[in-house]
Parts: C-alpha cells; structure tokens; sequence
C-alpha cells in the first residue's frame, strides 16, 4: 500500500478531470476543414486518393468530405496541392444525425449535434445512467479496443454512469462496430431485439457507419442500419475514447420539454 502511495505522489492523478475540456495533441488527426477557396482547375487529386470514397465534387465543382466515411487517413491533405483540406485535433466529432458528418467548403466551426433529433426519453430515462451491449459486427477490434479504453483509469466512463454489460437484458441500448456482414447480421439483430425499449443504437466507427474500407463488399449486410433509427454517430478509425465519450453524455445529457 505504501508503495501505491508513494508511486501516486510521484505521478499525480491519472485520471482526466474533465473529458469535456481535453486539448489533444496538434499531431492528433480529427475533426477536418476545407477551406472555401476554389480548387485548382480540374484538380482532383483529393478524390482519387481517398481509399473510401470519402470525397466528393458537385458539379459547382464544390468539395464535401463525408466523415461518416472517412477514415482519418489524412491522404486527402497530403496531396491537395493548395492545402485546402486540413485536420484539426478536434476530437468532439460524435452528433445525433447522419447529415451533420457531411463537411463542406468553409465549414470552421465544431460538428453540429441536433439537439432536436435526440428522442425525448432517452435524457428522461438514461440520464442518470446508460448501460451499453456492444456488438462486434465483423470488426477489426481497434474500435472496441478504443471503447475498452473508455473504462481505464484515464477516461473513467464509468463515473458518468456509462457502462458497457454483458448481456443484452441488461442494456439500454447497443454500440454496433465493424461493418455488419453476412454472418454477423443475424446476431446483431438478435442482441437488438434482447434489448428492452426504448433502446438506444450507437454506431461507432467508419465501418459501422458506412461499410468503412469494406463498403463495395458482397460480404456485408447493411439493412440494420436502414431499418432502424441511429441515436447516435460516432466517426473514427478508430474513434478516439473522448469522442465516444463525449458523444454518449451529449447524447443522454440533451433535456427537451
């Protein structure tokens, strides 16, 4: 014990105090911006280098970047020759709507998170609490190694009431990674149904959100994410343990009269 003590003085705390106010590192890749500045004429060279498809031009010639599918490779900024796209450490990506991942020219400011789209009984029911199953849907477990960091000594979800649980009886909702494939699908839904109402689906990660760099296979079947309201997006490849966390107490936190 006295050890334990001594090693405590000399290191402090290792716990984050607040998860809400953390400033990551510059060389951390997270939320994007593109500037409103025209491209060069016929240039494309952001688009042929996303391994997603992440990148898109409308015939303004107008650049999008869909964070639901990017991967945070940072190729695209690498070979735009006017340093158009860029990557701020802006970890607070999570949001309510699929819509509000879309990035667009001159978009500066934070991901937008509708307060509106979250459905009223999730702060009336889980505010104090939220209890999660999480379903690896044919993942390549860096999203749920990054969710099993969410409970370590450094970011403490658990102090928030946020937990993840081994059965789906006992969770409020699901947090879906990976893709969802074929021989996944079956299960995934089986853990959703075990879930008791008003149950709450997270996606976290690239490929949950939209197939990631497996979205052009055979192999995968999406339908779940048609078939049912998403409560909660959580981009990343993986999502950093402060933007899952961050998204969830947003997510639980937002009152609506």
């Amino acid at each position: 014990m006295f050890e334990s003590i001594k090693i405590w003085k000399q290191q402090g705390g290792q716990t984050i105090p607040d998860v809400t106010a953390v400033t990551l590192p510059e060389i951390f890749r997270g939320r994007p911006t593109i500037k409103a500045e025209a491209c060069v004429s016929g240039c494309t060279a952001c688009i042929d280098v996303c391994p997603v498809a992440a990148i898109t031009q409308s015939a303004s010639s107008t650049i999008s970047l869909d964070l639901g599918a990017c991967v945070f490779c940072g190729e695209c900024a690498d070979a735009c020759p006017t340093e158009k796209i860029a990557f701020t450490n802006d970890y607070k990506t999570a949001t309510s709507t699929r819509e509000a991942l879309i990035m667009r020219e001159g978009d500066v400011g934070p991901v937008v998170f509708d307060a509106d789209a979250v459905r009223k009984e999730i702060a009336a029911y889980f505010g104090g609490s939220l209890k999660l199953r999480q379903v690896s849907a044919a993942g390549c477990n860096s999203c749920e190694l990054e969710l099993n960091a969410c409970g370590n000594v450094n970011f403490d979800m658990g102090r928030f009431g946020i937990e993840f649980v081994a059965s789906p009886r006992h969770a409020d909702g699901i947090v879906i990674t990976g893709p969802i494939s074929l021989n996944m699908s079956a299960a995934n839904d089986i853990c959703y149904d075990a879930v008791p109402d008003p149950r709450i689906v997270i996606l976290s990660g690239a490929c949950a959100i939209t197939g990631g760099i497996f979205q052009r296979s055979t192999e995968l079947q999406r339908a779940f994410v048609e078939r049912h309201h998403i409560d909660l997006y959580v981009p990343g490849c993986p999502p950093h343990p402060l933007t899952f966390i961050n998204g969830v107490l947003q997510l639980i936190r937002t009152r609506k009269s």
